[in-house]
């Protein structure tokens, strides 16, 4: 008995190919596209779609209006491994319903997708750690600089290759 049909947006193919068993395994019907124009071309059959917010060389974030439009889910949610406050309320102003952070366990996304309360109040009363506080303030000083990496360097006082360095690594979350 298939409960939710799920479209995944994400350029890994290995990161799919394990997620989408993960999910089948919960009675959810599970299609895959690894880029916008498979994404849009997909249908719009979906209740739930997860978003990559770093899809090959789009950025998820602009292909949530389109998605939203064509597909009209209930849940639109990004999915990222580098998250921060800019990009999730720029997410969210844009149209997504959730917004998480990979990895993420089978349990959370579960509820996430099926719209469920999520117990929010141990993660909320932990201290962010310094990387965690530098990569928050980057990240805002970035999306306020409308994603100039030069800009960004120099609002922040540091060499553009060492701002480039820091954007490499992957979210201290």
């Amino acid at each position: 008995m298939i409960e939710i049909k799920l479209l995944i947006i994400d350029d890994d193919e290995g990161f799919c190919r394990i997620l989408k068993r993960r999910l089948e395994q919960h009675n959810i019907d599970v299609a895959v596209a690894h880029s916008a124009s498979q994404a849009l071309a997909a249908g719009s059959e979906f209740d739930v779609v997860l978003l990559d917010m770093m899809l090959g060389d789009d950025n998820g974030l602009s292909l949530i209006e389109p998605i939203t439009r064509h597909i009209q889910p209930k849940h639109l949610i990004v999915l990222t491994g580098y998250a921060s406050i800019a990009t999730t309320v720029e997410a969210m102003k844009r149209g997504a319903t959730d917004y998480l952070t990979k990895p993420v366990g089978t349990s959370e996304l579960l509820s996430r997708i099926r719209g469920e309360e999520v117990d929010t109040e141990a993660s909320e009363t932990q201290r962010l750690s310094p990387s965690q506080i530098e990569w928050e303030h980057i990240q805002r000083a970035l999306h306020d600089n409308d994603g100039n990496i030069s800009k960004t360097a120099r609002d922040l006082g540091m060499h553009r290759r060492t701002l480039q360095r820091k954007l490499a690594k992957r979210s201290p979350h």
